[in-house]
Order: structure tokens, then C-alpha cells, then sequence
């Protein structure tokens, strides 16, 4: 009988180390069911619901990486961005030597990429629409998901050239600093806005 209830014990406790390991594995949508969660209602003077900062459903927690002002790691054009995924950072360059330096999240193994692109589309609060082969992983994911708080692509979004990859917002800043999705860089939602109102459709994107 002890034994028995050893080898439960001991049966329980690797599941519990293995279930969040698991959960950070998932696509670029892990928390499925925060879709259950109360939706926002729409704020008095607007037609749909506020998402904007100020907003209990903005998501823009702060990142766990905070963004500063930092000497330029490469010598690209002033204005244009360069990611370096083995740091986990993105960098707007600045001119004169000195760069703005955002934490981010990259693709996780079997996911991480690199190349040079233009940013081809920018898009507020976007929609997002699973390709079929991550719909064959996640059988789960919805075939079109609205834009809003609870969709993963977060309040902002930046298109690469004519790839599926974005730079995009997240409302869960906890995976920040890590490689946790299918290739598409992260950030929070607060520095993904702010990033956004700095750049322009053209601007260059150099990943490494």
C-alpha cells in the first residue's frame, strides 16, 4: 500500500513539472480559454469596445525587459530595426551611434529564422487567421479571430516582406525574454504600440 501511494506521489509530481513546460510550447496563442473571459463593452461615445491605453483591457503590462536607450549593436540606417534573436532584442536604430533596445520573444526550436525584410503593412488591433498547418497542431485554434485584447496578435501588428511573420504585441508579457512562439517576434503590447508610432510601412527589418 505504501508503495502504491509512492509511486502516485512520485506520478503526480512529474506531471506538475511537465504541464507548464508544455503550456509554454504551445503557438502563438496559449491561453485558449481566456476566450471564456467577460469581453470589454463598448465605452460611452464609441460604437465598440475600447481597447486603448488607459483601458482595463489594454494588456499592456510592462515588459519584464524594460526598454532604454543603448549604443548601437550593428551600423544599419537610422530608422530601420534589427533584431537579434540569440539576445532576445530588437533594436530601433536611432542614429549617432545609439539605438532603442525592446525585449522580445523569438521562435521557439525548430522555429527561429533569419533574413532581411521591409515592414509591407501595419495594423491596429488586427485580426488573426491561423495558417492551416499551425491549425493542424492546434486543432483547437478558431479558423478567424477578431482583433482585441484576447486575440495573440495583440494591439499592434507589423508585417515582413511577403512572409506569415509579424512583429507583434502579446498580452502575456511573462514570455517576454523567452522562445516561446512559431516564429513571429513579440512584444508587449505597451512597447509593440510604442515601436509602432515610431516606424513607418518600408521601414527595414534585419533579423539575426
Amino acid at each position: 500500500m505504501i508503495r502504491t501511494f509512492a509511486a502516485l506521489a512520485v506520478g503526480l509530481m512529474l506531471l506538475a513539472s511537465v504541464a507548464p513546460a508544455r503550456a509554454t510550447m504551445d503557438d502563438d496563442f496559449f491561453n485558449f480559454g481566456r476566450l471564456q473571459r467577460q469581453q470589454p463593452q463598448p465605452q460611452p461615445g464609441r460604437a465598440y469596445p475600447y481597447y486603448g491605453p488607459g483601458s482595463d483591457y489594454y494588456g499592456g503590462s510592462s515588459s519584464p525587459i524594460p526598454r532604454e536607450r543603448v549604443s548601437s549593436p550593428v551600423a544599419q540606417p537610422p530608422g530601420s530595426i534589427y533584431i537579434s534573436t540569440s539576445e532576445r532584442r530588437l533594436y530601433l536604430i536611432l542614429g549617432h551611434g545609439e539605438a532603442l533596445r525592446y525585449g522580445i520573444g523569438v521562435g521557439r526550436d525548430g522555429f527561429g529564422w533569419s533574413g532581411t525584410h521591409h515592414i509591407t503593412a501595419k495594423k491596429e488591433w488586427p485580426s488573426w487567421t491561423p495558417p492551416a498547418e499551425m491549425r493542424r497542431r492546434r486543432p483547437d485554434l478558431p479558423r478567424y479571430l477578431a482583433g482585441g485584447i484576447e486575440n495573440p496578435l495583440g494591439a499592434r501588428a507589423m508585417y515582413l516582406g511577403s512572409t506569415l511573420y509579424r512583429i507583434h504585441g502579446s498580452n502575456e508579457p511573462e514570455t517576454i525574454g523567452h522562445a516561446v512562439s512559431s516564429g513571429c517576434i513579440r512584444m508587449t503590447n505597451e512597447d509593440v504600440t510604442d515601436l509602432y508610432n515610431r516606424v513607418s510601412v518600408g521601414t527595414l527589418v534585419v533579423v539575426r
